[in-house]
């Protein structure tokens, strides 16, 4: 008999544990509240083409991603290309792609050099993650790499990314993030990938075929109940009507869940802990390109915005009808003042801020200015968070939990969704084994093989 899934969520997780599930010959169903399936890969039209609300890049050593890059028949729209890092510390910027650039850059003393260089390369190629879960990566920076490259870097920039929770996010973390970096780099050069036209092209594709292999996609289609028969899942309620299967797979953020009526309990519990960060991504349409780094980290304090991401240093201008297009990305916790700003507050200071950076761009070379926020863009990955993370399998025997939890220590990408999605999918009793692992640090808290 053929077993039905309801997958619960219609971002790239979703997707990805749709798509696998309908190559079983599973009956699926995707409900999504949203107008539209994918979550935080959507679009907007600008210059002519798409454009990510939030930015993003693939890596190299992304394997998850480009094994369903393959499956969709896309890998040869990827772009890759080698990109520019740079720090804006005391009043300007300065390069940080090359070790003569570390041996130049004057904010961090020579001795402090050392430390920063010795304590990267233990970070990335001996420390295991799980042995530094209890260490906030502060403490341990201002301890290892010293006070000058704490100061100078990787204070504020844990300062801007987790505000009020900055000295509290584990080294663990850390690991996966500098290990992702790390790893696209190649004799000191970084090479960062996109795929032509936007992701808009990979959720299409995707949608395309999950509607050739007769899965029911129901947008406009919000979570309102659970329905219970006993200790399982007898059906779900949302905004389109009910929808009925055997197993049921919830992959939206955990604040949302927690909120529907019907859920259990003893779920609720579990998932009451977690909490999210916001992000605003303020997008800039330029008549001329700000610099050539594509990434610029903003250490200085006092910014509204922790990074300046020149997108058109990755994907030509040409691309978008000569258009230049920079994000402006600042994180914030919901107990920040900046969460409860106005948008046109919020576009006013970054813009006035991205002037302080670069004086000399005038108010008649912008061409326009989009805002897009997320109150759900990252977890609060605090001390000890794998004990936070949910077990796929819930104590309901049908119900099944796959989100941004199961991400940890690793950083949200599109890569590391896929990879939680596999997952799932064998946890759910079927086969994932199909999709490739390669460096993913995610996946591997509260999931059959974990």
């Amino acid at each position: 008999m053929t077993r039905s899934i309801v997958v619960v969520g219609g971002g790239i997780t979703g997707l990805v544990s749709a798509y696998l599930a309908a190559k079983e010959g599973k009956r699926v169903t995707i409900v999504e509240s949203a107008p539209k399936i994918g979550g935080l890969l959507n679009t907007f039209e600008i210059g002519g083409s798409q454009l990510e609300f939030f930015y993003h890049h693939f890596f190299t050593h992304d394997a998850e991603l480009s094994w369903l890059l393959d499956e969709l028949d896309l890998k040869k729209e990827v772009l890759y290309k080698k990109t520019t890092m740079g720090v804006f510390r005391k009043s300007r910027t300065w390069d940080f792609n090359t070790p003569f650039d570390l041996l130049r850059f004057k904010p961090i003393s020579w001795i402090g050099k050392v430390r920063f260089v010795l304590t990267t390369l233990f970070l990335t190629k001996v420390a295991q993650w799980r042995s530094y879960e209890y260490v906030p990566a502060y403490a341990w920076f201002r301890k290892w790499a010293g006070k000058s490259a704490t100061q100078a870097l990787w204070g504020p920039m844990l300062e801007v990314k987790f505000g009020p929770y900055f000295d509290k996010i584990p080294l663990a973390w850390m690991i996966g993030r500098l290990r992702q970096r790390m790893n696209s780099r190649k004799s000191g050069d970084e090479r960062l990938g996109y795929l032509k036209g936007s992701l808009s092209v990979l959720c299409d594709r995707l949608s395309e075929r999950l509607v050739e292999m007769g899965v029911d996609i129901r947008a406009n289609s919000p979570l309102t109940e659970i329905e219970m028969n006993g200790n399982s899942i007898a059906r779900i309620h949302t905004g389109s009507g009910t929808v009925e299967g055997d197993q049921y797979l919830f992959t939206l953020p955990t604040v949302h869940l927690g909120k529907i009526k019907g859920l259990p309990a003893t779920v609720k519990e579990r998932i009451d802990n977690t909490e999210y960060f916001g992000v605003y991504c303020t997008i800039l349409s330029l008549k001329r390109s700000l610099s050539d780094v594509y990434w610029l980290n903003v250490a200085d304090g006092g910014f509204a915005f922790g990074g300046v991401i020149e997108h058109t240093n990755l994907v030509p201008a040409t691309e978008y009808n000569g258009q230049n297009l920079v994000y402006l990305s600042r994180y914030f916790a919901h107990s920040e003042d900046i969460s409860s700003w106005s948008k046109d507050k919020v576009e006013e200071v970054m813009v006035s801020d991205l002037k302080r950076i670069y004086p000399d761009l005038k108010d008649e070379e912008i061409n326009s200015v989009h805002l897009f926020r997320s109150n759900t863009a990252a977890m609060v990955n605090d001390l000890n968070f794998s004990a936070k993370v949910p077990s796929c399998q819930t104590i309901i025997p049908n119900m099944f939990l796959c989100n941004m939890a199961h991400i940890y220590p690793d950083e949200r990408s599109v890569n590391n969704s896929i990879r939680i999605a596999a997952e799932a999918i064998m946890t759910m009793g079927m086969d994932g084994q199909s999709v490739p692992k390669n460096l993913s640090l995610s996946g591997k808290i509260g999931f059959l093989n974990s």
